[in-house]
Parts: structure tokens; sequence; C-alpha cells
């Protein structure tokens, strides 16, 4: 157990080193091409801060457990809105900043999730389904990134982009590239000791592959979102923080999901996939619930991290 413990310890802490390391890059490369900081937020930040999850996707389907890569996706999304914008919301951000599409998109694809798990099975056909999702989103999001930068004004060039700029990346070129680089790398290795460490555990305590996906590497490889909610908050700017998460969460479920399907396609188990998806699902309604009043948004916050617990809780007790 000694040295399952130690790879899934080195896998996160590879998984936090990387995570910000090639956040901070890929916000650096992105902000030469001008792009607003919201949809920074949601697109680039969000799908450079779920590269440990790609990296797990890809190394669980290689060691034919891609269950892995599913509890991890599914986790991360209960983990990046119960626990980062719980957090968030709990230390007095407003939900005004929230993206209701991007959080409608991620409670619709939770729900096409849940019906695509019904026959017990997770097949290529519906990784590409989700992938075609994934594409449409994209597509929109892109479209509204070029209009918004072709309506500033040339003088207007260090605006709304040096916000994100500031909170999440790096400003040299030459250093944006090789931080890129370098936190590619242990995100890598961070892929591969996460689902060594997994399996393992997985084994020592009886739990099964997904549980430890959900309960384990989710955490660690939400790390980065944690770490951007953080430093976007500390700089006054958590509509980054919140669109990070949100755009994290139509990733993992979309392109993460789909593209471990299609690798190797999953048999699920439909009790533990479908307790993910409720509270994945629940935490998402809270989130969209609105309600009069700013008081309600530390509530809001309590709330969802109470539902965050409760979630693990509620996976670990189907263990027994």
């Amino acid at each position: 157990m000694l040295s399952n413990l130690l790879f899934l310890g080195f896998g996160l802490l590879c998984a936090a080193i990387g995570g910000e390391l090639f956040v901070r890059g890929l916000i650096g490369v992105a902000s030469w091409l001008r792009l607003p900081a919201s949809v920074v937020g949601a697109t680039v930040a969000a799908f450079a801060t779920s590269s440990p999850e790609l990296t797990v996707a890809i190394n669980a389907a290689a060691e034919d457990r891609p269950e892995i890569a599913l509890g991890d996706a599914l986790g991360s999304n209960i983990v990046n809105v119960g626990l980062v914008i719980g957090l968030l919301l709990l230390v007095g951000s407003s939900v005004s900043d929230l993206s209701r599409r991007d959080a409608l998109t991620a409670l619709g694809l939770t729900v096409l999730l849940g019906f695509m798990i019904l026959d017990g099975e997770l097949a290529r056909t519906d990784g590409l389904v989700l992938l075609l999702c994934f594409a449409a989103w994209l597509s929109v999001n892109l479209q509204e990134a070029l209009r918004e930068r072709d309506e500033r004004a040339p003088s207007d060039g260090q605006g709304s982009n040096d916000i994100a700029l500031d909170t999440l990346g790096e400003r040299r070129h030459g250093r944006s590239v090789i931080e890129a680089v370098l936190g590619l790398l242990f995100l890598v290795a961070a892929g591969r000791l996460l689902v060594i460490g997994a399996k393992g555990l997985g084994a020592d305590l009886g739990l099964s592959t997904f549980v430890v996906g959900v309960v384990l590497v989710s955490l660690g490889t939400s790390l980065p979102e944690l770490a951007t909610a953080v430093a976007s908050k500390l700089r006054g700017h958590a509509e980054l923080g919140l669109g990070t998460a949100l755009g994290s969460n139509v990733f993992n479920t979309s392109f993460i999901v789909g593209v471990a399907i299609i690798l190797s396609p999953i048999d699920v188990d439909r009790r533990d996939v479908w307790t993910s998806l409720v509270f994945g699902g629940a935490v998402l309604v809270v989130l969209l619930w609105r309600v009069k009043g700013e008081s309600f948004g530390r509530w809001r916050g309590g709330l969802l991290l109470a539902m965050y617990g409760g979630a693990l809780g509620a996976l670990l007790l189907l263990q027994a």
C-alpha cells in the first residue's frame, strides 16, 4: 500500500506543478492572440487546467482501466462546482459572474451521459456523440471570442485580456512557451503515476477503480482549477475562476470522457456512476438556482461544499 500511496503522492505533486506551469504558459500565449478574458477563462484556461484529466484518461485507457478516467472526469466535475466554485461563493464572489450558457451546457451533458449508461455500457458511438457536442460548444465559444476581439478598438489592446494575463499568465513570450512545455511534461508524468497508484490502491482497499478515480484522483487533477480560482479571487477577478471551473466541466464530460470511451469502451457500474452523475447534476442545479438577494451567495457556497462532502461520503458508503 505504501508504494501505491507514494505513486499517488508524486502524481498529485506533478499534477500541481504541471498544471500551474501549463496554465501560466498557455494563458501567456493566448494573450498574444488578444482573446477576451471571459473567453480565456471558459476555453483556454479551462482546457489547460483539465489537461491532467486528459493525461489520466489516455494512460487509463492504455492500462485497460478506462473506468479510472470516467471516475476522474465525473469526480472532477463535482470538485469544480462543489469545492472550487463553492469556495469562491463562500468568500463572497457574485453569481452574476456566472456563465449560464456554460452551466446549462454542463448540466445538459450530465443528463445526456446519464441516458447513455442506461444499457450498462459506454460504447465508441457514445464517445463520438460526446465529441460532437464538444465541437459544437467549442465552435460557439470561438465565434464569440473572434467577435469580441474584432469589436475591441486597437487602442484597447491592453484591456480585458490583461485581466487574464495578470491573474494567470506569464508575460514574457519565450518563458511562456518554456513553461507550457515543462508543464505538459509534468502532466504526462502525473497521468502515468496517478493511474498506477489509483489502480493499486483500489485493490489494496477493496474499492472499485471508478470510486478511486472519483474520490482521490479527481481531487489531484482538479488542483489546477483550484489554484486558478484562488489566484483569480485574490486578484479581484473571480469571473475567471468561475469560467475556468465551468468550462472544465464541459471539457471533462464531453471531450475527456469521449476520448476515453473511444480509446476503450467501458462497462459501467450503474450504481456508482449514477451516484456521481446525480451529485454532479445537483450541484449545477444549485449553482443555476436564481434567488433574489446577494446574501444568498455565501449560503450557496456553503451548500455546494456540503454537497461535495455528501458525494464523497455516499460513494464510500456504497463500497462498504
